[in-house]
């Protein structure tokens, strides 16, 4: 029993210790992967139309005026371009008017600039989504980073509640009748 206290008491030290190391790594690298999309999306200088302006969607007046900087930016941002390229197209996605185009012999002018604003359009939104996706996705990493830190507390405590208690054998039985004289 006691051997087999001692080897668990190793091993959940052993998994709280690379669990200790390894939780605050994941949260670093989250928070290093919210600062990268950060960082691009600022590179990239997207602002949202002012609020109250008739081409920013009712749902997204909260984001008027403001700079793209974050995922959940991103997202709006890509919804709302892809409700532009609904109202340019018709409704239609870009394989559906690059279809119609192809069809019509490629002369068709109206069409042609409806597919390129529907290609540029999704393009971009495909491009936003992926920010958000990241973004989403370093929030994850942090909170498994901080999951993983909590359970190194665990089982660390776990492993200094299981050790095995040391015993004090008396060098005669006059030294045990002793102690019980002076504790009590």
């Amino acid at each position: 029993m006691r051997k087999s206290r001692t080897v668990a008491g190793i091993l959940l030290a052993l998994a709280a210790l690379a669990l200790f190391v390894a939780g605050p790594i994941m949260v670093a690298e989250g928070v290093h992967g919210q600062n990268q999309v950060r960082t691009q999306l600022t590179n990239q200088k997207i602002t949202f139309p002012a609020k109250g302006d008739k081409s920013l969607p009712a749902n997204l007046q909260s984001y008027g005026g403001q700079t793209v900087i974050t995922g959940p930016q991103a997202k709006a941002y890509a919804d709302m371009v892809e409700v532009h390229v609904r109202e340019t197209t018709g409704g239609k996605t870009y394989s559906e008017v690059s279809a119609a185009w192809m069809a019509g012999g490629m002369k068709d002018a109206t069409l042609a600039q409806q597919r390129q604003t529907a290609f540029m359009g999704e393009s971009l939104r495909a491009s936003l989504m992926s920010a958000y996706q990241a973004w989403e996705l370093s929030w994850l990493v942090i909170g498994l980073g901080v999951l993983l830190f909590g359970l190194s507390v665990v089982f660390g405590a776990t492993a200094w509640a299981i050790r095995p208690q040391r015993v004090r054998v008396p060098e005669s039985p006059e030294v045990l009748q002793h102690q019980e004289l002076t504790t009590s």
